[in-house]
């Protein structure tokens, strides 16, 4: 059995088990920020991605489900419970997924979320958010149930064969994995064993909400997507210009050339590359053809820190303004490096 963890830095772990006689692939819980790893791995390996697994909905870290769906001509798989969109293939506890020589089993394992499960195959079982090591998943966001996961980790997890690797959803200390063994007998959680005590200490915990909670769920619900994935795409779609040659374009003041300050009207104001002119980006669709009226100019979109310049020049590239560009590391950088500073509106 080929077996590979990756880790996206936040603590969120994915899994890629793959059947070497077959050459067959499952990628479990991938995250976004993942993508191009999970392809360069399983290209390496020379492996052919059946199975897309979601354990839950996921409330920390967007999902790159969907991505490597249509990337890997991939199935999409969750349990039937899940709200996310565009799933090929819902299961169910006890059913299993035929890869090669394996056999992955479906274990329901509700409590985190409605929708969460467990992977069991071979040695190990993956065990999503439901159990983590030294931990288990909380309960207090949408569709979590204390009681739930009580009976999924004491009804279930709990009652499979010591020696079996645990791999969870979240590893937040770099242990890598645990066993049921370890798990039982160290687990704090797992020591309130009566469902009432369990339930009352999941209720206590009082945790902070996840960072992404809102977009993360969102994105993950509806297959939208996420700030980060348009500014993915938008960088994918242009060309960036660098500081040091736009100072050599403001010195020679090109007659094609356009810097387009796309920050509100008052930061404009307060200081700007010589001889910009300044659209809002929220103005910009419904001003571009009186501004620039000939579609060929070299219009370079600036704003504080790159990221709303760089879907402005994406916007501006599918209005038709094939070489509209964005500057790399916006004004904040502009200043930073000691370059020119306008002030107040142009003449």
């Amino acid at each position: 059995m080929f077996f590979e963890q990756v880790l996206d830095g936040e603590g969120c772990k994915s899994y890629i088990v793959g059947c070497k006689k077959c050459c067959g692939a499952v990628i479990i819980d991938p995250a976004l920020g993942q993508l191009d790893h999970y392809i360069g791995i399983v290209n390496r390996e020379g492996l052919r991605v059946r199975y897309i697994i979601e354990t839950h909905t996921h409330a920390d870290h967007f999902s790159a489900a969907r991505k490597l769906k249509t990337e890997l001509n991939a199935q999409l798989v969750t349990h039937r419970e899940s709200p996310a969109p565009d799933v090929d293939l819902h299961v169910e506890d006890g059913q299993m997924l035929a890869l090669g020589e394996l056999r992955l089993k479906i274990l329901y394992t509700p409590g985190h979320t409605k929708d969460s499960m467990s992977i069991f195959v071979n040695d190990r079982v993956f065990t999503g958010d439901a159990l983590l090591i030294g931990g288990t998943g909380r309960t207090d966001l949408p569709t979590g149930d204390p009681e739930q996961l009580h009976d999924s980790l004491f009804g279930k997890l709990l009652k499979l064969d010591d020696d079996i690797l645990v791999y969870p959803a979240h590893d937040y200390k770099g242990l890598g994995h645990s066993t049921i063994r370890q798990e039982r007998v160290n687990n704090p959680r797992l020591q309130k064993v009566e469902r009432a005590e369990f339930v009352s200490m999941m209720n206590s915990l009082n945790l902070s909400a996840p960072t992404h909670l809102t977009e993360a769920l969102r994105t993950n619900i509806s297959g939208g997507k996420s700030v980060q994935q348009l500014l993915a795409d938008a960088s994918d779609g242009i060309a960036f210009m660098s500081l040091e040659e736009l100072s050599r374009r403001v010195a020679s003041r090109p007659n094609d050339f356009v810097v387009l300050d796309v920050r509100e009207h008052a930061a404009y104001q307060m200081g700007h590359v010589p001889g910009a002119i300044n659209i809002p980006r929220g103005q910009l669709e419904l001003s571009v053809n009186e501004q620039f009226p000939d579609p060929g100019v070299e219009i370079l979109a600036v704003c504080d820190y790159g990221k709303i310049s760089t879907l402005a020049a994406a916007t501006l590239r599918d209005l038709g303004f094939t070489r509209a560009i964005a500057l790399d590391g916006g004004m904040q950088s502009w200043r930073e490096n000691g370059q020119e500073i306008e002030m107040g509106d142009l003449p």
